[in-house]
């Protein structure tokens, strides 16, 4: 919701100041509700699948990396227990205990690298993600505008808009036209049936909300 009310607060309230001017005149208000439009908008739909494939990606890498970890704690608790054996001669317990703190490094060095790695990726995902929602919102508030001019309505508002303690804008308004099916069915009349929205999926969510989680492991450091 945060993009949205960006997008439309100023404007409301810039918007109800001038209708305390113009009390008596006959104004044309329609509603619009944004969160349904991003949400049914059959590109919305598409940017999440590319999301959601990039974020599978990241899984994928930090996997790799995480077997990798896991070998090297393996070899670790193997030279852990020839550590332990009270015959071992000293200088083959050097020659492990070298061998081990070489294998501990490692795995922390390879851990750290991951960890780094992960930030780093979901940073950049997760840019990437406002910046395309940012794009969709857009072009969907330039073809609300077209269609009020289009009917020429004097106000629209965003019903969905809520206030930052999450109180709604718009609480009331007199004989105002809702176009919100109206402008979903022209944002999706060239729409590949493989891209709608699926009612039985969750809905794309606006970002700012849900950043893209980092599939951290919670486990310690190879060695530790």
């Amino acid at each position: 919701m945060t993009l949205i009310r960006r997008f439309f607060s100023i404007a409301l309230a810039a918007s109800l100041a001038t209708m305390a001017f113009a009390q008596d005149a006959k104004l044309n208000i329609a509603t619009v509700d944004m969160q349904e439009l991003f949400k049914q908008y059959y590109r919305t739909n598409e940017a999440q699948k590319q999301i959601n494939i990039e974020r599978a990606r990241i899984n994928k890498d930090n996997n790799e990396r995480l077997a990798r970890i896991r070998e090297l704690e393996g070899t670790l608790a193997a030279l852990r227990k020839q550590l332990e054996d009270p015959s071992l001669a000293d200088s083959k317990k050097q020659t492990l205990f070298k061998d081990w703190q070489t294998q501990q490094q490692e795995g922390i060095a390879l851990d750290r690298e991951r960890r780094e790695f992960l930030q780093r990726r979901n940073q950049a995902l997760n840019e990437k993600m406002v910046q395309r929602m940012k794009g969709i919102l857009e072009e969907i508030r330039k073809i609300v505008e077209e269609k009020a001019k289009k009917d020429n309505f004097d106000y629209v508002f965003d019903k969905s808009g809520l206030s930052t303690s999450q109180v709604p804008f718009l609480l009331y308004t007199k004989d105002a036209t809702d176009i919100t099916a109206g402008i979903l069915k022209d944002l999706n009349k060239d729409a590949p049936a493989e891209s709608l929205p699926n009612p039985n999926e969750p809905a794309p969510e606006i970002p700012g909300s849900n950043p893209v989680p980092a599939p951290e492991s919670t486990e310690p450091p190879a060695g530790k």
